[in-house]
């Protein structure tokens, strides 16, 4: 049974995802701050410090040059030895400041970056089956590591960037304007046209950038979909067909990387031609001004040292600008994620489930995939406490859908799903699939031990209640004689076992679970013989006094359950057992003659 701590959590989730999606981009990534407060405010206070001291140096050597050299001798080294451990004060206070901008500015992003790579697996762990049916593993995986790198780099260095930039900005144009008031009014003129232009080009790269964030998600689906299936492309030796997949794929994101460059070459250089112009509209014009009186050659140096603090940051903010607009691609990604709502919660008044008996009915169930042609018709069927029904009948027919239906993996269009008169869409998530088991014929088993996928079915459970598991899905006997024991490694997805092992051990997991209902989908219809026994065997003592669902196409493995029931069309065409069903001589029948001869009864 769950916890009212494990209600409100639910409920809670729920609310954050509706309040999540209400906030706006900006506000929403501003949120990552909290917590990192202290570091930001040191990051700029320490940015700050940096600013103001490259902005000073110009101006002592303005003062030095203008006034100190005309001293005698011994006035000049006094003057030379203060200077000096003046300048070595303020560029110790500048290697502490970079130090910690370096540092802890990026601990700060990637402290961010852990809470909003957090955040997004926890909305792909609220997600329903519908939303990992239409995107692809290899696009959310890159959401989850690509994407944020360049968001937490943003993070940090954004505002950095940009306070030294209007600090050292401002700044010179104040000293500039004290030096020469006309010619600063010109450099104004010319780096209005730099904002302008940036703004302009930014526009115009947004969608370039995006492209090629959908175009690296692209690249890591297939290879996911490739190396994930690929005992399936040595068997058919289709080793040139996912590589023309992927070569597709690879040249698609080359486009869009190379449109993104190009978009990036024309920016830069235009940025570095502006600068150019306006390195030498300050020579040539300083010149002729120094020419005509109005300015000292002395004066045109420092302009010139000035020209320089203040161009670099201008420079740095706008090549920043690569990195801006990936960020904003990829929160713009994350933000679609985190705005998701998914299509099957909790009800606001959810209760926990409590399973009395199992008594199990479906009642004018209707069901649809894509929300236009149904799988599910109408379907009624009733379950009795601790009865165990098999469900046969042609592939596409419902099956699969029906025991789905029951722990909520998809919602039912119409109709209801009762257990002990309690809608399952009425009880907790948590506490519905905590009562119904399910042994698969696929079996996904974790990279790990052995111990540890077995204690999957209950976190916690002690080493004598895991083997003790093992023991009633005849495992115990296998795992034991292994060299590692239950520490033994099955590798990912279980590649080191055989496929009887992996199905005693995800039988294993679920008699530790130990559910109040299961349900066995094609189980043992993948096994030799001797598996299949041992299996049976073990899903016959994991199936006592529970109430039962078994899917199965090999119908020797259902002739001793309490009912059998023929789905075809998304309805109950038949029902009753084995000898009934014969008798009937209707789908039930004709499948079995055809498993077993004209004369099998």
């Amino acid at each position: 049974m769950q916890s009212t701590d494990d209600v409100t959590s639910a409920s809670g989730d729920h609310a954050a995802c509706e309040k999540e999606a209400g906030k706006g981009l900006f506000a929403r990534f501003l949120s990552y701050y909290e917590g990192e407060m202290h570091l930001f405010v040191a990051d700029l206070v320490c940015s700050l410090a940096v600013a103001a001291i490259d902005l000073s140096f110009p101006q002592i050597l303005r003062m030095v040059s203008r006034g100190l050299f005309r001293e005698g001798p011994d006035a000049i080294l006094a003057a030379l030895w203060m200077l000096a451990a003046g300048l070595v004060c303020m560029y110790a206070i500048r290697f502490a400041c970079r130090y910690f901008v370096a540092f802890w500015g990026h601990v700060m992003g990637a402290r961010m970056e852990s809470r909003m790579r957090e955040d997004l697996f926890d909305a792909y762990e609220r997600m329903s089956f519908s939303f990992f049916d239409k995107n692809k593993s290899g696009d959310l995986m890159s959401r989850l590591v690509s994407d944020l790198f360049d968001i937490c780099e943003t993070a940090h260095h954004g505002p950095e960037f940009l306070l030294i930039g209007i600090v050292e900005v401002v700044g010179a144009f104040v000293i500039l304007a004290t030096i020469n008031a006309p010619l600063t009014l010109v450099l104004a003129a010319i780096t209005a046209v730099l904002v302008a232009y940036n703004a302009w080009a930014n526009a115009h790269m947004k969608a370039v950038f995006t492209k090629n964030r959908v175009g690296i998600s692209n690249v890591n689906a297939r290879v996911e979909d490739s190396l994930g299936g690929i005992r399936v492309v040595k068997g058919f030796a289709a080793e040139d067909v996912e590589r023309d997949r992927f070569r597709k794929s690879n040249d698609a994101y080359l486009v869009t990387k190379v449109d993104m460059y190009r978009a990036m070459g024309r920016y830069q250089a235009s940025i570095s031609c502006m600068m150019g112009g306006l390195n030498t509209l300050v020579l040539v014009y300083g010149g002729w001004l120094i020419a005509q009186g109005q300015m000292q050659a002395a004066d045109l140096a420092t302009y010139a040292l000035y020209i320089s603090m203040l161009t670099t940051p201008i420079e740095n903010i706008l090549n920043f600008t690569e990195t801006f607009q990936k960020a904003i691609a990829g929160f713009r990604r994350f933000v679609e994620i985190l705005e998701t709502v998914p299509d099957i919660v909790d009800a606001p008044d959810a209760k926990p489930l409590e399973v009395s008996a199992g008594h199990i009915r479906y009642s004018g169930v209707h069901f649809s995939y894509d929300g236009e042609e149904e799988v599910i018709r109408g379907l009624d069927l009733d379950i009795a406490p601790g009865e165990t029904i098999a469900l046969v009948g042609p592939s596409g027919g419902g099956k699969s859908t029906t025991c789905s239906l029951l722990p909520r993996f998809y919602d039912v269009a119409a109709g209801s799903i009762e257990i002990d008169g309690q809608d399952v869409r009425s009880v907790t998530q948590k506490s519905l699939r905590e009562a119904v088991g399910i042994v698969q014929q696929d079996v996904y088993l974790f990279d790990g031990t052995i111990a540890e996928n077995i204690a999957y079915g209950r976190p916690g459970a002690t080493a004598e209640e895991i083997r003790e598991a093992a023991r009633l899905a005849n495992a115990d006997a296998f795992v034991s004689a292994m060299p590692d024991g239950y520490d033994t490694q099955v590798g990912e997805r279980g590649a080191r076992l055989s496929g009887g092992q992996k199905q005693r051990i995800a039988i294993a997991r679920v008699f530790l679970k130990n559910p109040k209902i299961l349900v066995l989908d094609e189980a043992t219809s993948a096994l030799d013989n001797e598996s299949e026994h041992a299996v049976q065997e073990s899903l016959a003592r994991l199936a006592s006094g529970r109430t039962t669902l078994v899917i199965a196409h090999r119908l020797s493995t259902i002739r001793d359950a309490d009912e059998i029931v023929t789905i075809a069309d998304g309805r109950v065409a038949e029902r009753g057992t084995h000898e009934e069903l014969m008798a009937l001589d209707g789908t039930y029948a004709s499948y079995y003659r055809m498993q077993f001869g004209s004369k099998a009864v």
